[in-house]
């Protein structure tokens, strides 16, 4: 019943369309009969078809499945992971993977492989501003509503458009609300942080906003805003140390993100560090970026001059700014040293410090250390050191590789382990060379390295009783955080 129901209103949604916007050329004029895709789908982590939508009607059964045997065996020219776009009996696949979700679009047109993944990647952000959270219990409960959203942004195989602000008004269903998992909360409640803009609004930083701001635009329109506004400095690290611990290479890849609730399209005026600089400056007196773009609605004139930004924030969630930062001047958070000895032809022995170099007050969460170890080996014993109660290790014989994890790791603290690895023969002094890359992967919150700062947030043409809460997030995570031993 249900889906006769929507059926229903599928039909009508598509007559609405067309009528609200009425092509100013013919439609073969106006796109090429080749620039279509022909399905979208959502799949979970095992494969379960959640949402599938046929546009075109020219594909055979059983794509989803045909693209879930290929992902998760994929047996291609090039080995390693899946990559993001493939072709199998000339159908032409790209996906996107999104808290666990993949996303997927097929294809027999020659279409350009940037422009589906730039498509899958604005879909993300779309649902998760219209249903709040994007997990599988989300879709799973606000089907209807995603299935209207699917009908909107592509019409018979082409892009309609995906901005939420536009979008927004003719979305008729009312999401269901989902609870985000224990896990994602906690992680959200301890990223936040006092901050300069808790002080300039003389209220300090309320531990549940990091969780409310996981909500729905939609309840916003309908009436029920809290007339807030959530921000987040947050940086990904590109880090390569040598067997010595010495950086040899490092990246920081960062932006400044915005979720607005407020009432009203208000102007804000944001500021950042005074001592900032883009491309030339001081670098052991200020912040030095590489680079730095900005979204469309930015007015930064005034940017050269005293590092303020001014805006009208769309609805939803959206960069504020993007910036690259690829000198070595900043310190590290996590400093690596490994260290090999081979006892015997049987056994070898590796040596893990890892120090933390933030500041005491700010711990690193869920920090995770992974290593290989060579294909000889038959067992692998570990002895952890320093504060082992919040420690585990894992010895994964199938991929040879060794998982250490610290649940919590203070600010200016190490923690040492010792893996002894045992080999089912006599092994040759070489087989020190498979032992390794080492990576980490951590998020510190109320932590940025490159020392990025919001110094205000102020909203511009506002009486003195308008005044919205303000929140902000500084994150720091390891994108690719890598030890050469070797």
């Amino acid at each position: 019943k249900l889906q006769f129901l929507y059926l229903i209103a599928s039909c009508g949604r598509e007559r609405s369309w067309h009528r609200r916007h009425p092509p100013a050329v013919a439609p073969a004029r106006r796109f090429a009969a080749d620039m279509t895709i022909s399905q979208l789908f959502i799949l979970s982590p095992r494969g379960d078809k959640i949402i599938s939508k046929e546009y075109r009607h020219d594909m055979v059964r059983g794509t989803d499945e045909i693209f879930f045997r290929k992902f998760k065996f994929w047996d291609g020219p090039s080995a390693g992971d899946t990559p993001p776009f493939f072709t199998v009996d000339g159908v032409h696949y790209a996906f996107v993977k999104k808290n666990n979700l993949l996303l997927v679009t097929t294809t027999r047109a020659n279409l350009s492989p940037s422009a589906m993944s730039e498509f899958l990647i604005r879909l993300t952000k779309l649902l998760k501003d219209l249903l709040g959270v994007l997990n599988e219990e989300a879709l799973r409960k606000n089907f209807v509503l995603v299935y209207e959203i699917l009908d909107e942004v592509i019409d018979f195989g082409y892009y309609q458009g995906t901005s939420t602000e536009k979008l927004v008004p003719y979305i008729a269903n009312e999401p269901v609300p989902v609870e985000q998992d224990e896990t994602a909360k906690k992680a959200a409640l301890g990223s936040m942080s006092k901050s300069p803009l808790s002080r300039i609004t003389g209220k300090g930083t309320k531990l549940k906003g990091a969780a409310d701001a996981q909500k729905t635009i939609l309840g916003s329109e309908k009436g029920s805003r809290k007339n807030e506004i959530y921000v987040d400095v947050l940086e990904r690290l590109n880090v390569v140390f040598n067997s010595s611990g010495n950086v040899v290479n490092a990246e920081i890849d960062g932006a400044i993100i915005m979720k607005s609730f407020l009432a009203g399209t208000p102007e804000l005026r944001l500021g950042l560090n005074e001592d900032l600089s883009v491309g030339t400056g001081d670098r052991y007196g200020g912040v030095v970026l590489e680079s730095a773009n900005f979204h469309e609605c930015v007015n930064y004139s005034d940017f050269n001059n005293d590092r303020t930004l001014f805006f009208r924030p769309p609805d939803g969630e959206f960069v504020v700014m993007n910036y690259r930062v690829t000198h070595m001047d900043y310190h590290m958070p996590f400093t690596i040293i490994p260290f090999i000895e081979q006892v015997s032809p049987y056994r070898t022995e590796l040596t893990l410090k890892v120090k933390s170099h933030f500041p005491a007050a700010v711990h690193a969460s869920t920090v995770l250390v992974k290593f290989a170890v060579p294909k000889l080996t038959s067992s692998v014993s570990v002895e952890l050191r320093g504060g082992a109660a919040n420690q585990t290790y894992e010895y994964k014989a199938a991929d040879k590789t060794v998982v250490w994890l610290i649940k919590k790791f203070n600010g200016d603290t190490e923690h040492m382990c010792k893996a002894k690895i045992s080999f089912q023969q006599q092994a040759p002094e070489k087989v020190r060379r498979e032992i390794g890359p080492i990576s980490m992967n951590f998020e510190i919150p109320m932590y940025i390295v490159s020392g990025l700062s919001i110094r205000f947030l102020r909203i511009e043409e506002r009486s003195k009783s308008y005044n919205p809460s303000r929140w902000v997030r500084n994150i720091t995570q390891a994108n690719s955080y890598i030890c050469r031993i070797n």
